[in-house]
């Protein structure tokens, strides 16, 4: 039988990128199962940092599948599940394969190895996408070779290493990506946009994230409070990006406890942060283009508005592209 191994991975990948900007500090990761006879028993991803790591949670699927062992599923703690399986696998997963975007990790930390619990559990072969670069948790397939499993890397490297790269900036410097939401006729104004599951996920990204910039302009018209309420997260600091300072003191944003906010006509506050959100259109993309490391564009099935990107011109990469309830979800990467 042939296998196409990039099949696989793209399952993993497709599924990771779902989460991508909310399990910081953790990287995204995805994982795909598949059976003796090439059959997809699982595919899953890492949600949340501390939270159980993309082949944990996929082996969970994959051993219910398998085993319709309906305790499991209602395991949520990552040491629970590990202690689930290794007790009660009964060697099934012998003649499967684990797809990975990520090496697994090696050590101990928020939660157990998963190089460890795939070597006991006695799977023989392990895809990667991108090896870890993380020292702390790296060295994962040497500790799958070591036992007797073969190890097969750099599989779609490029589309997993464009994965992680928003992990691998975080720990050099920062990672810094551009959002906004847009109709069909490529208008960002007019009030609400995309629709409540992406404004969810923002709220997700925004609990994680370390600093959020907008400009001045959309303070002062939207008078938005820049939250995280739709997930009960927290708020994040706020960079205002303006050369005005005076502000009024009403403006939701301004009354959040625990933020601090920032206003500035330079984008110096940066240094310090790791994750760090830009809301906004065209001038605010035209102010922060030689620094922005991704883009993420949600779009929306609509006409209306009157202003968007006007005057931008500029060439993107998609790196994925995703539909989640109404809108089209697309992370992408500026071309030159």
């Amino acid at each position: 039988m042939v296998i196409d191994h990039n099949f696989y991975m793209s399952l993993a990948l497709q599924e990771a990128w779902k989460y991508q900007g909310v399990t910081y500090p953790n990287p995204a990761v995805g994982c795909c199962v598949v059976g003796e006879y090439g059959e997809i028993l699982a595919v899953e991803a890492h949600h949340q940092a501390g939270k159980p790591h993309a082949e944990v949670n996929a082996l969970k699927r994959a051993y219910h599948k398998l085993t319709q062992d309906d305790y499991i599923l209602a395991l949520e703690d990552s040491a629970d599940i590990h202690t689930h399986l290794l007790s009660n696998h009964n060697n099934i997963f012998h003649n499967t394969q684990l797809y990975t975007t990520l090496e697994p990790c090696s050590h101990y930390g928020k939660t157990p190895s998963c190089a460890n619990l795939i070597a006991e559990l006695g799977i023989k072969e392990v895809y990667v996408g991108s090896n870890d670069t993380n020292k702390k948790a790296a060295n994962g397939n040497l500790i799958l070779s070591m036992n007797n499993c073969m190890v097969y890397t750099e599989i779609m490297k490029k589309e997993c290493d464009a994965l992680l790269y928003p992990f691998q900036r975080q720990l050099q410097e920062h990672f810094v990506f551009f959002k906004w939401a847009q109709r069909l006729n490529g208008t960002t104004d007019g009030g609400v946009i995309s629709s409540s599951q992406s404004r969810k996920q923002v709220h997700a990204m925004r609990d994680v994230c370390d600093l959020l910039v907008i400009g001045g302009n959309t303070v002062r018209e939207d008078r938005p409070t820049l939250d995280a309420r739709l997930v009960n997260g927290k708020a994040p600091d706020i960079l205002i990006i303006s050369r005005q300072k005076e502000f009024d003191a009403t403006i939701p944003l301004f009354q959040v406890e625990g933020r601090k906010v920032f206003i500035s006509d330079n984008f110096d506050k940066l240094i310090g942060y790791k994750n760090i959100m830009i809301e906004g259109s065209a001038a605010m993309y035209k102010l922060t283009r030689k620094f922005v490391d991704y883009y993420l564009c949600y779009e929306a099935p609509s006409f209306g508005g009157k202003n968007g990107f006007d005057g931008v011109e500029d060439n993107f990469e998609i790196l994925n592209l995703a539909k989640e309830s109404q809108d089209i979800i697309m992370w992408m990467k500026r071309i030159g």
